[in-house]
C-alpha cells in the first residue's frame, strides 16, 4: 500500500496547488478567457496546463500542511493576487465600453442596446462595438501572451507567501482611476462635435420657433454621430496603443512586491 506522509502532501500542495490557484483566479476574471463564452471547465484545463508548464521553472514554494489554517490563508492570498491582476485588465477593456456608452448617450443611440454575450448584461451597441474592436486588437497584438509572461514573472517578483496588503498596492490602487479619464479622452472629440451640433439646433429653434426640432434634430444627431464615430476610427489604433501600454505597465507593477 502506498503511504504518504504529511510532509510529502504539504510539499505537493505548496509546489502545485498554490501556483494553480493564482493562475486559475486570473483566468477566471481576465477578459476574453474569463468571459461566459469560455466554459469553466476549459478555463480550469487551461490553468492546469499553464501550471504544469511553469512548474519546473518556479521558485521554491513554502512547505505547509495540506489541511491547516496556513494553507487556507495562502490559497486565499493567491486567489486575491490572481483576481487583482485580472481586474486590472478588466478596467482596461471597460474603458472602451464606457467610451462607447457615453457616445451612444450623446448621439441619442442609448436606447439601442444588446445583450453582451461575454458578461450577460445589456450594453449600448456602440459600447459593444468598441469592446469587440479592442478584443480583436488585444489578440492581434499578442496582449494575452504579455499577460501570461507577467503571470509567470509574478511568481519571482511576488513569491507565494510574501504578503499582499502593503503600501505598494495601496499606491497602485489609486492609479486605477485612470480608466474614467481614458474613456473621456477617447470620446472627447465626439462629445465636442455633438455639442456643437446640439448648439446649432438650439440656434435654429430660436431663429425659427415653428420648426419641429424634435422631428429634424433627432435623426440628424443620430446620423452625424455615426459619421463622427466612423471618422474617429482612424485614430483608434494610436489611442489603443497608449492605453494598452499603460494598462500592461500597471499590471506588471501589480505583480511586483515592492
Amino acid at each position: 500500500m502506498l503511504e504518504l506522509s504529511d510532509a510529502q502532501i504539504g510539499g505537493w500542495v505548496g509546489s502545485f496547488l498554490l501556483p494553480f490557484f493564482r493562475i486559475a483566479a486570473l483566468l477566471m476574471v481576465m477578459p476574453i478567457i474569463g468571459t461566459q463564452l469560455v466554459p469553466t471547465r476549459v478555463r480550469l484545463y487551461l490553468a492546469l496546463a499553464i501550471c504544469l508548464v511553469l512548474l519546473p521553472n518556479l521558485p521554491a514554494m513554502p512547505q505547509v500542511d495540506a489541511i491547516s489554517v496556513q494553507a487556507f490563508v495562502l490559497i486565499a492570498q493567491e486567489i486575491l493576487i490572481g483576481v487583482m491582476l485580472g481586474f486590472t485588465l478588466q478596467l482596461f477593456f471597460h474603458a472602451f465600453v464606457i467610451a462607447g456608452q457615453i457616445v451612444a448617450t450623446q448621439m441619442g443611440l442609448g436606447f439601442a442596446s444588446m445583450i453582451d454575450p461575454s458578461n450577460g448584461v445589456s450594453v449600448a451597441v456602440i459600447g459593444q462595438f468598441f469592446l469587440m474592436l479592442v478584443t480583436l486588437l488585444f489578440l492581434a497584438m499578442n496582449g494575452h501572451l504579455v499577460v501570461f509572461e507577467v503571470l509567470a514573472e509574478s511568481f519571482v517578483t511576488l513569491p507565494v507567501g510574501s504578503g499582499l496588503l502593503t503600501e505598494h498596492y495601496w499606491e497602485l490602487a489609486n492609479k486605477l482611476g485612470w480608466v474614467l479619464g481614458a474613456a473621456l479622452i477617447l470620446v472627447l472629440p465626439a462629445i465636442t462635435a455633438l455639442l456643437v451640433i446640439n448648439l446649432a439646433f438650439g440656434v435654429m429653434t430660436r431663429a425659427a420657433p415653428q420648426l419641429n426640432i424634435f422631428a429634424i434634430g433627432f435623426p440628424m444627431t443620430l446620423v452625424l454621430g455615426l459619421v463622427i464615430v466612423w471618422i474617429g476610427m482612424a485614430d483608434i489604433l494610436a489611442q489603443y496603443q497608449v492605453f494598452a501600454t499603460q494598462a500592461l505597465q500597471l499590471l506588471r507593477e501589480m505583480a511586483r512586491a515592492s
